[in-house]
């Protein structure tokens, strides 16, 4: 009898202390879960305020840049006026002693006013250079400090490349690509960057159709491809046919544009193996080179703006354009491979604020 009571005392005990621990456990989680809503508070707060910040600067510089063009605006119709009043001064000069208007001497004709003209659109140019710039900036910040909100893919249709004035990809949207002739239209692709075959330090936006340099690391997939080097493939590989894209290159001073087999290590530099072949840029010595198998071929090219990339299977060649109003071939490689290709590219050591942008082909 006495060895029952102990027994249940024992279950007793037990069950006390099981409860005392599962109250103990609950409120070190309601703890728990008051410090995450707090914590997410102040983050929220964070960036809020950190987003106002920008917002207030960019408000001001849009204040500041739109009084620019206003005051240089009115300087332009004021000096155009007084160039008017001064012609119809001497017309009317000329008119009082009986001369022909077709005789006027060639110092009276109108020779300031496309003076003026051009140097308020010089003027304008490098506003618009700063503003791009800026928005340049602003993203790669973004990036910079919230790699993970903003890792690895924008919203879709916030950028588009652009031949309008001197726009950059980012401000497109709105200002389609006028269609200009080309004789590789009929083989565009519409290619993306591969986030399993990335380097780390590699960040991609508008629509993985560009990529940058990050200052974090972006959180990719797990990958046992990923690229111990700063550069990445396009998920699309071609087998047969004829293909053909477009890199805009202008935003970095070192780069490299090419196809790759799909066995590249991932250690594997392009134009540096056999399964690789590359234009390449090298902005410190402004040299513009051909690469493969470790071999290189000077080119004696300015820094291309924008790259085009024709790919023709079935003659086995690759070859790169300079792409202005029309295409400017630099080089053409033979290649002996039956191996599916895949469109490559390399941004050099990691430059800040370096990026290469697939272009929204419109050319026909």
């Amino acid at each position: 009898m006495v060895q029952c009571v102990t027994l249940k005392e024992e279950e007793i005990w037990d069950v006390s202390k099981q409860l005392e621990m599962t109250v103990e456990t609950i409120h070190l989680l309601r703890n728990d879960l008051s410090k995450a809503k707090e914590n997410e508070s102040q983050i929220k707060s964070q960036i809020t305020k950190d987003f106002c910040c920008m917002k207030e600067y960019v408000e001001r510089q849009e204040r500041n840049t739109l009084m620019f063009i206003e005051q240089e605006q009115k300087a332009m119709q004021q000096k155009i006026e007084e160039t008017i009043d001064h012609l119809c001064a001497d017309v009317n000069e000329l008119l009082d002693i009986n001369a022909q208007t077709s005789n006027l001497p060639e110092r009276y004709r109108c020779k300031g006013l496309p003076l003026t003209m051009n140097k308020v659109d010089e003027k304008l140019n490098v506003v618009k250079s700063a503003v791009e710039d800026l928005k340049r900036k602003l993203e790669i910040l973004l990036l910079e400090k919230y790699p993970q909100h903003f890792q690895p893919v924008q919203p879709p249709d916030l950028q588009q490349e652009t031949r309008v004035w001197t726009l950059s990809p980012e401000s497109a949207a709105q200002n389609p690509e006028p269609i200009i002739s080309s004789q590789f239209s009929q083989w565009a692709e519409d290619v993306t960057f591969d986030l399993t075959r990335i380097h780390k330090y590699l960040a991609t936006t508008d629509q993985n159709r560009k990529v940058m340099v990050a200052k974090y690391p972006t959180n990719y997939e797990p990958s046992p491809n990923r690229f111990c080097i700063s550069q990445v493939l396009c998920s699309q590989s071609f087998s047969a046919g004829c293909h053909y894209w477009e890199v805009i290159t202008r935003d970095s001073n070192g780069w490299a544009v090419g196809v790759a087999q799909e066995m590249i290590g991932k250690r594997d530099k392009l134009g540096r193996t056999e399964h690789s072949w590359c234009v390449e840029w090298q902005g410190a010595k402004k040299q513009l080179s051909a690469w493969h198998r470790y071999q290189e071929t000077l080119l004696h090219k300015d820094k291309p703006l924008k790259i085009g990339v024709f790919l023709e299977l079935q003659k086995k060649t690759v070859s790169f354009y300079s792409i202005t109003e029309k295409e400017m071939l630099l080089h053409t490689f033979e290649i002996n491979t039956s191996s599916p290709l895949y469109p490559a590219f390399w941004l050099y050591s990691l430059e800040r604020n370096g990026s290469l942008t697939i272009s929204h082909t419109n050319r026909r």
